[in-house]
C-alpha cells in the first residue's frame, strides 16, 4: 500500500506558476512509475504527465512546455512544475503511483488549483 499526499495548490492568476508536490509513504518509491492527474468540474479525470523510475516523462499536449514533473526518489517526493497557466488548467489535481506504465495503482486525495483573474 502506498500513501501519496498533495499539497501546493491554490488560486493564481492566469500566467501565473504553481508548483504542486506530492509525498509517498513507501521507501520503494522510486520502483513505481508516478503521474499527475487532473479533473476539471463535469469532466473526467485527463493525465497530465507521468514519469518512469527511470526518468522517461510524457505530457498531455495542452501542458507540454508549460509543465514539468520531477521526482526526488531520495525525499520520496514527485512534483508537478506548472508555468503560464491557463483558466482551462483550474482542476482538482491528483498524484498516482503505480507498478507499471499502464497502472494508476494509488492515488492521493488531490489539491485544487484554480487559475482565476
Amino acid at each position: 500500500q502506498v500513501q501519496l499526499v498533495e499539497s501546493g495548490g491554490g488560486l493564481v492568476q492566469p500566467g501565473g506558476s504553481l508548483t504542486l508536490s506530492c509525498v509517498g509513504s513507501r521507501s520503494a518509491f522510486s520502483e513505481y512509475v508516478m503521474g499527475w492527474y487532473r479533473q476539471a468540474p463535469g469532466k473526467q479525470h485527463e493525465l497530465v504527465a507521468r514519469m518512469s523510475s527511470a526518468g522517461f516523462r510524457v505530457y498531455e499536449d495542452s501542458v507540454m512546455g508549460r509543465f514539468t514533473i520531477s521526482r526526488d526518489n531520495a525525499k520520496n517526493t514527485l512534483s508537478l512544475q506548472m508555468n503560464s497557466l491557463k483558466p482551462e488548467d483550474t482542476a482538482v489535481y491528483y498524484c498516482t503511483a503505480g507498478s507499471n506504465w499502464a497502472a494508476d495503482d494509488y492515488w492521493g486525495q488531490g489539491t485544487q488549483v484554480t487559475v482565476s483573474s
